[in-house]
């Protein structure tokens, strides 16, 4: 394994570097009503899941992309350094929410991991995982109180 600044001119992988540049990118533009090119990054039959739902197909991405940013106010990422297995890469990332429905609009910290397989020059699977306690059900009023005090049970 190595990192995707580890892969040498002409080989195969040559290409990671700067896609994963674009998908970076991408993600730290994306709001309410633009998301940017998404067929830079993804292939036609992209497959992706996250832990509320599984999507196929661009089209389908882009779907579920807008309607998952209607609500934003404000979304970055800060990309960890990436782990590369031949055509798999993991790449770490925090993402910094606001959002009019969550915490009161209040920004909301979520740490998350892509996980991403590359078919030929573009991204062909992207799986994220995070908590969605984290993102989600701590930041909803009622819902959040209980889920945080069923977690501090558990310690």
């Amino acid at each position: 394994m190595s990192t995707a600044h580890d892969i040498e001119v002409g080989h195969q992988a040559a290409v990671l570097p700067g896609l994963l540049d674009r998908f970076r990118q991408l993600f730290n533009q994306m709001g309410s009503g633009h998301l940017g090119d998404l067929s830079s990054v993804y292939s036609d039959d992209i497959i992706f899941t996250d832990p509320f739902s599984t999507v196929r197909g661009l089209a389908q991405l882009t779907r579920h992309l807008d309607s998952s940013y209607q609500n934003v106010i404000s979304c970055r990422f800060e990309f960890g350094l990436p782990v590369v297995d031949k055509q798999q890469v993991a790449l770490p990332w925090i993402m910094y929410l606001r959002h009019k429905r969550l915490n009161k609009g209040v920004l909301v910290t979520v740490d998350g991991l892509s996980l991403l397989r590359i078919d030929g020059q573009r991204i062909g699977y992207h799986r994220d995982y995070f908590d969605a306690g984290q993102l989600l059900y701590e930041n909803v009023p009622v819902l959040g109180r209980m889920i945080r005090w069923i977690r501090g049970q558990a310690v």
